[in-house]
């Protein structure tokens, strides 16, 4: 409570404000951002929302996008960093740890701001001067809707707003058929509804908003890219810069790839390995009963939630595939809780 009132304190009087995000913004990245941003700028703050990379364009329909810095781009960097420096607060949201924002994290660290740390992920990293955070939130954005009736301010929350938090806890929660989707999701989202949010339109700009070339690319993936292991409970797909740059492939393309593994009967560890020009990239999803964040963090440097979680590999991409797939035959009671496979 005392946290709370020194954070009120901060915000009671006209600030410069600085938000960011993790690296790739999904819908409740930036959703969280941009509805933060816009309740903000409606009780006088001057507001800047940067990402730290660019992010897919099925999410570029949330009002205040077009305001959004990309600290990676050389032409919006140097603004970026200068709205840093001048920022008397700086908002991190739907991230624990500083190192998601690439160079950001270490600007922050250093930043004489008051920092606020909005998230729901585990283990958060301790670098803020006020967090508002729980694992038991499906998403950032019902955190950010909590806290802005917390301070008293439901009634700002206007059709914008709404929707811009209604993206992020309609696709982190799968569309509502996660298990996170708790009563008091359905009963935010409730209330965002009643606040005017479009939850139609909403599904098909982010769900239905598809070129050619990334529907060929799933194509691709599903006929070319799939590894089934039914002996292991698994599913992975397996994507090389090759495969991404033959079918144009924007940031964003990938997403939602992995749950087309995830979807097959027996199933309960999928995976999607891409390759990148830093490494290998690494999205897992799991079962309720599979905690996919463990199993992330203690062999793949990543992280997350227990069934949809992240990680790196710094290996080649057969490398990566090759370990990954020694590690679940290990894993077999750890994760699944069934006896290790025996080679015969």
């Amino acid at each position: 409570m005392e946290a709370l009132a020194t954070f009120k304190k901060e915000l009671s009087s006209p600030k410069n404000i600085f938000i960011t995000t993790h690296v790739k913004p999904d819908a409740d990245a930036l959703g969280s951002s941009l509805g933060l941003a816009n309740y903000l700028i409606k009780k006088g703050h001057k507001v800047t929302v940067v990402t730290p990379t660019d992010y897919p364009y099925f999410l570029t329909w949330m009002k205040g996008n077009d305001e959004v810095l990309d600290f990676s781009k050389p032409s919006e960097k140097a603004q970026a960093q200068s709205r840093l420096e001048e920022a008397d607060m700086i908002f991190c949201l739907d991230f624990s740890v500083l190192n998601r924002v690439n160079e950001l994290g270490e600007l922050i660290r250093k930043s004489k701001a008051f920092v606020v740390n909005i998230d729901h992920h585990q283990d958060p990293e301790d670098f803020a001067h006020f967090r508002y955070w729980s694992t038991k939130a499906a998403a950032t954005c019902e955190l950010v809707y909590e806290l802005i009736v917390e301070l008293g301010d439901e009634s700002l929350i206007d059709k914008d707003i709404a929707e811009c938090l209604y993206a992020g806890i309609m696709t982190d929660t799968g569309g509502f058929r996660h298990p996170n989707t708790t009563k008091n999701v359905h009963l935010v989202v409730a209330e965002l509804l009643d606040k005017g949010a479009d939850s139609s339109q909403i599904a098909n700009l982010i769900y239905d908003s598809n070129s050619v070339n990334r529907l060929k690319f799933i194509g691709f993936a599903i006929t070319r890219r799939l590894v089934v292991r039914e002996d292991l409970h698994t599913a992975y797909f397996v994507i090389s810069k090759k495969d991404l740059k033959k079918y144009q492939s924007q940031t964003g393309d990938t997403e939602g790839l992995v749950n087309y593994a995830l979807s097959l009967d027996g199933i309960k560890l999928a995976a999607l390995f891409s390759e990148r020009e830093d490494g290998i990239k690494i999205s897992f999803r799991s079962s309720s009963d599979v905690a996919v964040n463990k199993f992330a963090a203690s062999h793949f440097n990543g992280g997350g939630h227990k069934n949809a979680a992240g990680g790196k590999s710094a290996q080649t991409l057969k490398e990566t595939v090759e370990r990954f797939e020694s590690l679940v035959e290990q894993c077999q009671v750890e994760l699944f809780h069934s006896d290790p496979v025996v080679a015969d």
